[in-house]
């Protein structure tokens, strides 16, 4: 009766042990955000703890031999994997696809604010391009305008195929425009600065084309190759849409900007027909 009594003082001492303790890491679990599925666990870990620190003071069983000890212990066996798997279910499972949906809750915020500020980006470039081309558009026609009041009454207004009108100022300082608007930089190199790997050198391209010759490079990237840069011929890196994207005015423009182009200094390559 002794050895009882004993036992149980241990059992009551040990489990208000263990509830405090699970009490205490719930508490900390709250106060670190972890999910509530989180504290209750915490807390049946602690429950678990005591068990076991109680079952180290139980009374010894009877010792037992034969069937009966295997039949104890399989059915011991039997108890606590029904324990472990019976506690297992309750628990939350893993889902990978649960855990994409939250992790895309997460994410769809940021990746909704990134994709706006993109958005907004490429509206803003959109709208400032379309002003600047509205204004290269009016100073070509003001230019236009100005060559079209010195043909002769009656004469016909349409210049011959292959000439170009004379490279006024504005009509060069439209040009450098073009050349800014259409993003030749990208692929050449001018004064020292833009790109040079997908097309040659420009500065004194001026001085190796005809005007004829540079709106024809311009309308069909076919007809001309630039010495040494046969590779990127074959692989086509100039594009062949400006006939779509630029007016005959905004190309003729462009042919007289390229046409004042003449810096011996500079080693354009030399362009070789093709067509």
């Amino acid at each position: 009766m002794g050895d009882q009594r004993s036992f149980v003082k241990h059992v009551i001492k040990k489990g208000i042990i263990g509830i405090v303790v699970g009490i205490f890491l719930v508490g900390l679990a709250r106060a670190l955000d972890f999910p509530p599925v989180f504290q209750v666990m915490f807390f049946t870990y602690a429950m678990l703890g005591t068990a076991v620190f109680i079952l180290l003071d139980a009374p010894s069983l009877q010792p037992m031999g034969g069937m009966k000890a295997l039949v104890a212990l399989l059915g011991f066996y039997v108890v606590l994997s029904g324990v472990y798997i019976g506690g297992a279910s309750f628990w939350p499972q893993y889902d990978p696809e649960d855990e994409k949906g939250k992790i895309e809750k997460l994410l769809k915020a940021k990746r909704a604010a990134t994709e706006q500020g993109k958005a907004e980006e490429l509206l803003t470039r959109t709208k400032a391009l379309a002003e600047k081309a509205d204004a290269i558009m009016q100073r070509l026609q003001s230019v236009g305008g100005v060559a079209m009041a010195s043909v002769p009454v009656g004469a016909d207004s349409k210049r011959p195929s292959g000439t170009l009108p004379a490279a006024t100022g504005d009509l060069v300082a439209l040009g450098k425009e073009q050349w800014e608007l259409q993003e030749c930089y990208n692929c050449h190199k001018l004064s020292g600065q833009g790109g040079k790997k997908r097309g040659p050198e420009m500065d004194n391209i001026g001085s190796l084309m005809q005007p004829e010759e540079l709106r024809q490079k311009i309308l069909d990237p076919r007809s001309w190759m630039a010495e040494g840069f046969e590779k990127e011929y074959d692989k086509k890196k100039m594009p062949d849409k400006y006939k779509e994207l630029m007016e005959d005015k905004e190309i003729d423009a462009l042919v007289a900007y390229l046409s004042t182009l003449k810096n011996p200094s500079v080693n354009t390559p030399k362009p070789i027909k093709k067509k």
